[in-house]
């Protein structure tokens, strides 16, 4: 029998949300697409096929309070914004990146367990 789990294995994490957003849906697209380099939004708009512009402005504005992009606003007209990664977000992009090869590589297994789930 193994050792119970401690019960306050969970105390320093936010009761609510995580430290880190790469679990969201579109947090991780977002990180590809600004890999190499400041995007506006209409530009990330065309690769993220599927996300409203309310959904894709909420997703910027929490990795933004997040610390993981930054916001430019140029004064020009017309207005003009671009989102970059600070140095915070492009630190996820090696972790994305090892989850990525283990994806690839276990996705023949994932693809059965999820069927033979489906079946039974």
């Amino acid at each position: 029998m193994s050792e119970p789990l401690d019960p306050d294995m969970f105390a320093g994490c936010p009761p609510v949300t995580g430290p880190v957003r790469i679990g969201d849906k579109w947090t991780a697209k977002i990180i590809r697409c600004l890999e190499s380099g400041p995007r506006r939004f209409t530009e990330l708009q065309a690769p993220l096929r599927g996300i409203t512009p309310k959904v894709l402005t909420a997703s910027l504005r929490a990795m933004e309070r997040d610390g993981l992009l930054t916001r430019t606003a140029y004064d020009e007209i017309p207005p003009r914004v671009e989102y970059a990664l600070t140095d915070l977000g492009r630190s996820l992009i090696e972790p994305m990146n090892a989850g990525c090869a283990w994806s690839r590589a276990h996705l023949a297994e994932l693809t059965e367990a999820r069927a033979s789930w489906q079946a039974g």
